[in-house]
């Protein structure tokens, strides 16, 4: 019997309660899910194709894998990703957690990821009965060995919690490093759209977003050896659609193909043309930006007058705020104001003292959140 943690949201329902009877109702900053409107193109394009009697392809059509080739080049700066290097999805969870069983992980592998981390890298590890080890760094790792080394080497950037942002140079850094212990990086980068420090005047011509695994900078040229895990649930708001992919090292790839073809993991038809339509369309991505920026101003705004210190939170969708103070105090102070917010103990020990804000509300919710922090 695997040995997996408790779902960490069943904790939070007293909490829940406990805001909900608020007066004014409950705000729910707990959870990243998306409450705008799928855009228009996308809805059209699922529609286009409802009609769908036969099995779709485990791999992806053609085109749906060359707009993912040309969505990295306009957007990520990633110029001449291998169409054969993508793989559609069934959104980024599942192949976070199940990744290292598809990768032949068990017994005895490592699996490494940030000490603040999605606990679905941990859970993916467990489910795979491999061992789990969060580190703040390579060299947290102590002297390598044949047993210490990881196999799989998570990354996340922009972090979900805490927002930060792994630069070019730090990518580099782990990239050379995992090419000469022989360890696969994969890199949780779903929240790249969503970049919100400013760009400095030099920086004209760059990709709009934040670094990729893949950008030639980090890798030298060839991704071997690497992955880059994307969703398109957070810039296009389809949470709903499970639309994702895996793109990088073909042979990676090849090898995630093979497993899911027999285990008939398989993107849905109208999906994957939905997905084209939500890839070819920027316009949506950069409107939907703009939304949040005003959300993250105004909640940032109200947390700073509630007396929170914001860290990092330089991408993404929520704020990684503190106290000083165990994160459940500020998780009660928080539930009387009727607000729910996720505790960072979720995120793992490192995140004990800090809560996760999500930006994920109506403009009418997250003014009202500023305003009862504010007062």
């Amino acid at each position: 019997m695997r040995s997996l943690p408790d779902f960490p949201w069943d904790s939070l329902a007293p909490y829940k309660a406990r805001a909900s009877s608020h007066a004014g109702g409950l705000i729910d900053l707990s959870i990243g899910t998306p409450v705008d409107p799928t855009p228009q193109v996308v809805q059209d394009a699922l529609r286009a194709a409802a009609d769908a009697p036969g099995y779709p392809q485990t791999y992806g059509t053609p085109d749906l894998r060359e707009a993912v080739a040309t969505w990295f080049a306009a957007r990520r700066g990633v110029e001449g990703l291998d169409p054969d290097g993508v793989l559609p999805t069934i959104g980024s969870k599942e192949l976070v957690a199940w990744l290292p069983t598809l990768l032949g992980l068990g017994a005895g592998d490592i699996v490494a990821f940030p000490r603040a981390a999605y606990p679905t890298y941990d859970v993916g590890a467990r489910l795979a009965g491999a061992t789990p080890v969060p580190v703040d760094s390579l060299t947290a790792l102590g002297p390598l060995t044949r047993s210490t080394t990881p196999k799989l080497l998570w990354l996340n950037s922009p972090s979900n919690p805490t927002g930060k942002v792994l630069g070019i140079e730090h990518l580099a850094k782990v990239v050379d490093w995992a090419r000469r212990h022989g360890v696969i990086v994969a890199s949780d980068e779903c929240y790249a759209e969503l970049d919100w420090r400013p760009r400095e005047p030099a920086a004209h011509g760059e990709p709009p977003t934040t670094p990729s695994i893949l950008d030639p900078r980090v890798t030298g040229g060839s991704h071997e050896g690497l992955l880059c895990v994307y969703s398109l649930s957070k810039q296009s708001n389809l949470a709903g659609y499970r639309a994702a992919f895996a793109a990088g090292d073909p042979v990676l790839i090849r090898e995630l193909l093979e497993v899911r073809k027999h285990a008939g993991m398989m993107m849905p038809w109208p999906v994957q043309r939905a997905m084209i339509a939500a890839l070819a369309d920027e316009t949506h991505v950069v409107e939907q930006k703009a939304r949040y920026a005003a959300r993250r101003a105004t909640l940032l705004a109200g947390v700073a007058a509630y007396g929170l210190r914001v860290d990092d939170s330089e991408a993404g969708l929520y704020l990684w705020a503190s106290a000083d103070e165990d994160c459940w105090i500020t998780i009660g102070r928080l539930a009387d104001l009727g607000v729910l917010a996720a505790p960072g103990a979720f995120y793992g020990a490192a995140g004990a003292r800090h809560v996760r804000i999500a930006l994920t509300a109506t403009d009418a919710h997250i003014a009202e959140a500023a305003a009862r922090l504010s007062a």
